[in-house]
């Protein structure tokens, strides 16, 4: 639909699989012309695309389209191991594409984690998408359909459209910019409040050999949740820089910096409003950005950001049954948090270790110690994966009702 490969790097090449996420953005238009058949009369291309091209439909070639919707990707693992990423996507999402093989028996695994993950992060708008249905033959296809639906039910997805495509073959993409367009609403968007943008990637773009003169300040990749960003705008990142003391407790200093450019992909911004994937440029020191060094931060308005936390007591809910086992294996029951257990926590776009200090099984609360000081809010929702066979899955998730906070240093500027 974007044109864009997302699986970019070296290690994802040669395995073919996403480790990292990927996102692109597309345009999705719609044939003025009335007689236009649907679902041919809707078309989607790569965000460098101009606002009214003209309609490669025969018979109405002389017709331009209309631009209705620009929307932005992100590629999530579906790989068991590379769970915490996949959570970090659904940070940043209004709505979910449910991606099942039409040439594999449904649920899979995987499946079955990242429907629960969708239920953790309330994403109410789904579309399941039946790929490689060209590799079946139509029974077989009948039958998974059937599989599909059984598999939804009683869970947020049930009553979501089936949408059997071929990626390969361009069948049916069409049809799911339809459904794009009629079943995902616009949400509504907070631009008065101070931005707030949570960061998914980070990278520096200077070639090794650069001049003193050419070196650019570090690259923020994200989703801006609200509010707005400015070019020449001064800004705030928190955790930020965090060191321990000689006694041994951590500190966070946050990064104070200043936007000097706004893109979306190959398009360049004055100004960026909440939705869709933003990467800021600032002149921060690019060795702060490096390989992905501030996913898990987040980014915004100097004074305005919520508080940093190394302690969280949370209201926890568990799954009854383990997920993503092999389905072939009798699914395990899910046992209580135990005291001095180690956990992997999932808040916004942050993916870090935290021990289990106390827990109070009637009320289901837990005072959780974590690993690397987070920036989040009260009330935010927490996914909580424990590890199982070397894997980290899935086991529930809890919503942050008290924690205790770290000093941050005055603003210096």
């Amino acid at each position: 639909m974007s044109g864009v490969q997302t699986v970019r790097f070296k290690n994802e090449l040669e395995r073919n699989i996403t480790i990292k996420l990927g996102y692109a953005n597309a345009k999705i238009y719609k044939c003025k012309n009335e007689r236009c058949p649907r679902p041919m009369c809707y078309r989607a291309y790569g965000s460098a695309k101009e606002d009214a091209p003209i309609c490669d439909v025969p018979g109405c070639e002389n017709a331009r389209m209309q631009l209705l919707r620009h929307v932005s990707f992100v590629d999530c693992p579906g790989h068991g191991v590379l769970m915490a990423t996949m959570l970090n996507g659904t940070s940043v999402m209004d709505g979910a594409f449910l991606l099942i093989a039409a040439n594999e028996s449904c649920p899979q695994p995987r499946t079955c984690e990242h429907l629960a993950a969708i239920e953790i992060m309330r994403l109410q708008h789904l579309l399941i998408l039946k790929n490689k249905v060209d590799l079946v033959q139509e029974s077989a296809e009948n039958n998974q359909h059937e599989a599909i639906q059984k598999f939804i039910k009683g869970t947020t997805a049930e009553g979501s459209p089936v949408v059997s495509i071929s990626a390969q073959l361009n069948y049916n993409i069409d049809a799911i910019c339809e459904y794009i367009v009629k079943k995902i609403p616009i949400p509504e968007r907070d631009f008065t409040s101070p931005p707030y943008m949570t960061i998914v990637r980070s990278f520096d773009v200077n070639k090794p050999g650069s001049g003193v003169d050419e070196v650019r300040g570090g690259i923020a990749g994200g989703s801006i949740l609200r509010g707005v960003l400015k070019v020449n705008q001064n800004i705030e990142v928190r955790p930020g820089v965090v060191t321990k003391d000689a006694s041994g407790m951590i500190k966070c200093t946050p990064i104070y910096s200043r936007i000097v450019s706004l893109y979306a992909e190959q398009n360049e911004l004055q100004f960026a409003v909440p939705g869709g994937l933003i990467g800021v440029g600032t002149t921060m020191d690019p060795t702060l950005t490096r390989g992905d060094r501030l996913v898990g931060q987040v980014l915004g308005e100097i004074g305005s950001l919520p508080d940093v936390f190394m302690q969280l007591e949370i209201k926890f809910f568990l799954l009854k049954r383990l997920l993503g086992v092999k389905t072939t294996e009798k699914a395990e029951k899910v046992l209580t948090l135990g005291k001095g257990e180690m956990l992997m926590l999932n808040i916004g776009s942050m993916a870090t270790g935290a021990r289990v200090a106390t827990v109070m099984e009637d009320v289901a609360i837990a005072k959780l110690q974590l690993n690397a000081p987070v920036c989040t809010s009260l009330g935010e929702k927490v996914a909580l994966s424990r590890r199982v066979d070397t894997h980290w899955r899935l086991i529930g998730w809890g919503q942050i009702q008290a924690g205790v906070t770290l000093d941050i240093p005055p603003c210096p500027l």
